[in-house]
């Protein structure tokens, strides 16, 4: 290549390659985005994409005559982060030593009670897969071969980049992802001398230089962020460059990932989404980084793009690809939204059913519209009941107002995806006694994933990076040592996961908790407590599972108070409230009544100074959603 093409691209020819554990119903966002970008900055250059999560399934499906199936391969990429269970599998081939901690992926997995599946068969079939995948790509002796990595693609990626040099030394290999972020996308670098590039960050600013350097025969001296290579020492140049603007995030198209899925025995098996990102960064993070949160500070800054445009997006593939189920990679969807995307959601009277993850703290009124435009699975943030553990994680949520929310989404009927957190320094054994004794009054909302999840010490999270907020002691976690042979040092710089001495509630507080979520889980489907005005009387319709059924009928105060607890209140606003209303109460009787209702379930009060008060039931009955899991 010559320094004359720089700029066009021209002759140039590109290879991106996203590896397993990708979902396979997923075009990978990653790959049309930077496709994006070098189709803006170097228009003539010819780009390949390797689908690889799709093609390892396939490869499993046919070489096992269909005893390793696509749902396997799922079960692995949906519940083997915690092992490292997807790095593993590749592990022995990165190695180049079949044996390579072989046996104890399976002696790790069952001290922790964990089921790794088809995960050793999908192992012996992996360099066969990599010495393919590689084949094909040098094959066409590609110029540049990009892999984008995330979570466990580091291992599997490692193997084919190494491959392809071997088989065209002369392909530039370039790494960027997630994955490759501060000192993670260094480490990455310098162990892995056929690497040549590692882009640290979001890549739509400094790749099209990079990429000119390439064609021009130089190389990534003064490119913020770039590692490279000046000879044989490893170069990784300080990462400061600015978060990229939203104007200069790519529009997506999935052509070829359709073309590739419409073509393979995987689509017998699984059901595709339109993947779409309408905005980057954090809004709430930026400002109140959630202290066990992992997002760099390098791109925490928000950026949304503007809802015209993420509309006809939206629109366009949805057409084109006859897929109405969508998947948006946003980390909080833009508070704008509700004002300009939504209302065009609504009035398209499309049948979009829509995944995103919003902040918490909205109204009724939001959900209402949420609902509305299509926007059935939501993630609200909603991770604990606790207004004291909530303050410890800097969520700007009370427990009241996310049990609200649970009750809001029930009633809109709009599925809510959330976890139980635990294991917060400060938390105590009451911040969660509170709780456990009214999960079984909840039965009749959205249940978490079934148990609780002690937080996980993440890189970039606040946690991490002061030690003094309760996390002083951290290694690695142990499951990198089990795809890596490299020493501890260099894990310390590759890891995002680490180790760390539990903080927070553990032995029968730990134990009560999961009791009640697994309960909780156990009676949702057929429980509901509704709520019906008549005239001077609101009619409570108790029907969940563990309670007695039965119709509770409030007048006058009652009524009143009730009706106002469809927000939280503390006792003296609520006192205050019912007064304004003309229906008083004495304070004595209204306690009184708080501390009854309580005990029958029909209101969650939480931990807060001073502790806040919220009705629970809906206003009316969705029995479909009550029997979805």
């Amino acid at each position: 290549m010559t320094p004359a093409a720089a700029g066009s691209g021209a002759g140039l020819k590109i290879h991106l390659v996203s590896m397993p554990w990708t979902g396979l119903g997923f075009a990978p966002l990653a790959l049309a985005q930077v496709r994006g970008t070098i189709a803006r900055t170097h228009p003539q250059a010819v780009v390949r994409e390797h689908f690889a999560s799709l093609a390892f399934a396939e490869y499993l499906l046919t070489e096992t005559g269909g005893r390793i199936t696509p749902y396997d391969y799922q079960a692995v990429a949906d519940r083997g982060i915690q092992l490292g269970l997807g790095d593993w599998v590749f592990a022995g081939v990165l190695a180049r030593d079949p044996g390579f901690r072989l046996t104890e992926m399976g002696d790790f997995a069952a001290a922790l009670g964990a089921d790794i599946g088809a995960a050793p068969q999908m192992r012996a079939l992996a360099a066969g897969f990599v010495e393919v995948t590689a084949a094909a790509i040098a094959a066409e002796r590609p110029d540049i071969c990009g892999f984008t990595t995330t979570f466990m693609q580091n291992v599997p990626s490692l193997a084919v980049a190494r491959r392809v040099k071997e088989l065209s030394p002369d392909t530039v290999i370039i790494f960027g992802g997630a994955n490759c972020d501060g000192p993670m996308g260094a480490a990455l670098h310098r162990n892995h001398p056929f690497v040549d590039y590692v882009v640290r960050g979001e890549g739509e600013l400094v790749l099209p230089l990079l990429l000119d350097r390439i064609i021009a025969g130089a190389g990534g001296e003064d490119l913020d962020g770039i590692c490279w290579r000046d000879g044989d020492v490893a170069v990784a140049n300080p990462q400061r460059h600015p978060a990229v603007p939203a104007e200069l995030i790519a529009d997506t198209s999935y052509d070829k990932w359709h073309e590739t899925f419409s073509a393979s025995p995987v689509r017998e098996y699984v059901t595709p989404y339109l993947v779409l990102q309408g905005s980057r960064g954090c809004w709430w993070g930026a400002k109140h980084h959630c202290t066990f949160c992992g997002i760099p500070d390098t791109t925490i800054g928000y950026r949304a793009r503007p809802a015209d445009r993420l509309w006809h997006e939206l629109t366009t593939l949805a057409a084109r690809y006859k897929i109405l189920d969508v998947i948006t990679a946003d980390n909080i969807m833009d508070a704008g939204y509700y004002k300009t995307l939504l209302p065009l959601l609504q009035r398209s009277g499309s049948d979009f059913r829509i995944h995103y993850e919003v902040k918490a703290n909205v109204t009724e009124q939001q959900i209402a519209e949420l609902a509305a435009a299509g926007l059935v699975m939501v993630q609200f943030g909603i991770e604990n009941f606790s207004t004291q553990v909530l303050k410890l994680m800097d969520k700007g949520l009370t427990g009241a107002t996310a049990v609200r929310v649970l009750r809001d989404a029930a009633e809109h009927g709009v599925s809510v995806e959330w976890n139980y957190l635990y294991g917060f320094p400060g938390e105590t054994d009451a911040d969660y006694q509170n709780v456990i004794r009214q999960m079984r009054a909840l039965v009749h909302l959205q249940p978490s994933g079934v148990a609780g999840d002690r937080i996980v010490l993440e890189r970039f999270s606040p946690y991490f990076e002061n030690p003094a907020l309760g996390f002083a002691g951290r290694r690695p976690a142990d499951f990198y040592r089990l795809s890596y042979d490299l020493p501890e040092s260099e894990l310390a710089d590759l890891a995002y996961f680490f180790e760390c001495e539990p903080a927070g509630i553990s032995g029968d507080t730990e134990a009560a908790l999961n009791k009640a979520l697994l309960a909780w889980a156990d009676a949702f489907p057929g429980s509901y407590l509704t709520a019906a005005p008549d005239g001077d009387t609101l009619t409570l319709t108790d029907r969940r599972a563990g309670w007695t059924h039965r119709d509770i009928r409030l007048t006058g105060w009652r009524k009143t108070a009730y009706e106002a607890l469809r927000r939280p209140r503390d006792t003296g606003n609520l006192h205050k409230v019912i007064a304004g209303r003309g229906t008083p109460a004495g304070m004595q009787d209204l306690q009184a009544w708080l501390a009854e209702v309580q005990e029958q379930g029909l209101v969650f009060c939480d931990d807060g100074a001073p502790p806040k008060f919220v009705a629970l039931a809906t206003g009316r009955t969705y029995p479909t959603l009550a029997g979805a899991r």
